[in-house]
């Protein structure tokens, strides 16, 4: 309508500008001057009326876009107002560590920074990934690591039952899959699981989890496997590759079944079969066993477990026999009380740990530490952590005190 109304006038303007010409003009113009000045006036409205539709196609254009825009970018704000699809998540964890222990230097380490990319795909595929910086600097000159934790694609097979490939966590342990600082007591993650597990431990691998039956859930992974030798004593933690250009020969599988039926109770069985630790060198096969139960109800908390391997026994002289590395266990007990304090959480725990890496018959004496300590959560996601350590001569002797903060998101 109102377009209507400035065409309307347009015309009227120049019908109008043309009358007074003729009127101002000495002689009155001929037939053939007046259907000149009308047909040259025809022209111009013409002009003038394609001058007005053109601006006003423009003009809806431009707000179609900006329309389009607008929504665009109300799509793919987050809830929390970040430039992040509904569908992408981000998040993290970290720890700064401080460590003075008796025959060390005292340190001040930012020893993980970790982020986490998610993205759902559809209601049934996702994606996960996990990259981590370790000891903040990463050179040749440095101590620190950048990594890849963990990166695959999830599949809902239905809606107890999942698929997973890529590279992600072994299915063992209590802090070998859910590790972020809030999540466990003591500033250092326990030496059993470090060493005899070890934790963070992921291979490249294909997978299915999901639950038996309410109450009962189970894992299965086939993933590729260790690679160690005699040049590093059968060590377990030096052998996983970490899907970096890994030893490919020789596989594993990993079988764990939990019960979680009653509420703040996890107890725990898994096993993995190596068919070979060496990856061709040696042909030794390995036998992981890992029982845990992790309990928490009004406060009071308590996590036990237990793992150990069992290697062939090898060639006569340099076989995990000949050196006592065909068995390697471990275990720990940590009960501990968590309270309520006017701000946040306080939790105190005690945590013994008793480990070995030569524990066959011509191996070496059992490593074992106590630590004693503090856990502040101000908030659910940051942890303030004290411990004080104890170790015996076969553990290092390591006597001293960690002081921690830790966060996730």
């Amino acid at each position: 309508m109102k377009k209507n109304k400035l065409i309307t006038s347009v015309i009227a303007l120049v019908l109008g500008i043309g009358l007074t010409e003729v009127a101002l003009g000495e002689e009155p113009p001929t037939a053939e001057q007046m259907w000149k000045i009308i047909q040259q006036q025809q022209k111009t409205i013409e002009e003038l009326k394609a001058k007005l539709e053109n601006t006003d196609q423009n003009v809806v254009a431009t707000k179609e876009k900006v329309d389009a825009n607008a929504e665009a970018v109300e799509e793919v704000k987050a809830s929390d107002g970040s430039l992040l699809g509904e569908n992408t998540t981000i998040g993290g964890y970290g720890e700064l560590h401080y460590n003075n222990l008796d025959g060390e230097d005292a340190i001040v380490d930012l020893h993980r920074f970790v982020l986490f990319f998610g993205h759902e795909f559809t209601d049934d595929f996702r994606f996960a990934s996990e990259l981590e910086v370790e000891h903040a600097v990463s050179s040749s000159d440095d101590p620190g690591e950048v990594e890849i934790e963990q990166a695959f694609i999830e599949y809902d097979l239905n809606a107890e039952n999942h698929l997973r490939a890529g590279l992600y966590l072994v299915p063992t342990g209590i802090l070998n899959e859910t590790h972020e600082p809030p999540t466990f007591y003591g500033v250092e993650r326990n030496m059993v699981e470090k060493k005899i597990i070890p934790v963070t431990w992921r291979e490249g691998g294909i997978g299915l989890n999901g639950d038996i039956v309410p109450g009962w859930k189970y894992d299965v992974m086939l993933s590729s496997g260790l690679g160690t030798s005699v040049n590093e004593s059968y060590d377990i933690r030096s052998g996983h590759g970490e899907a970096a250009k890994a030893p490919g020969e020789d596989g594993a599988i990993t079988a764990r079944i939990r019960y979680t039926g009653i509420p703040g109770l996890e107890l725990a069985l898994s096993g993995q079969h190596q068919m070979d630790l060496t990856q061709g060198a040696e042909d030794i096969s390995a036998n992981l066993l890992e029982a845990h139960v992790d309990y928490l109800h009004n406060g009071f908390g308590l996590r036990a477990l237990y793992a150990s391997w069992w290697l062939d026994d090898g060639p006569a002289f340099t076989g995990p026999a000949a050196i006592g590395a065909d068995r390697q266990d471990g275990f720990y007990i940590e009960p501990s009380y968590k309270f309520r304090v006017p701000r946040g959480e306080a939790g105190f725990f005690a945590r013994y740990e008793q480990w070995n890496n030569m524990a066959g018959s011509q191996g070496g004496a059992d490593s074992d530490q106590t630590v004693v300590g503090l856990n502040y959560w101000p908030i659910d996601d940051v942890v303030f952590k004290f411990d004080y350590q104890f170790q015996n001569e076969a553990a290092g002797d390591h006597d001293g005190l960690n002081l921690g903060v830790g966060y996730q998101f």
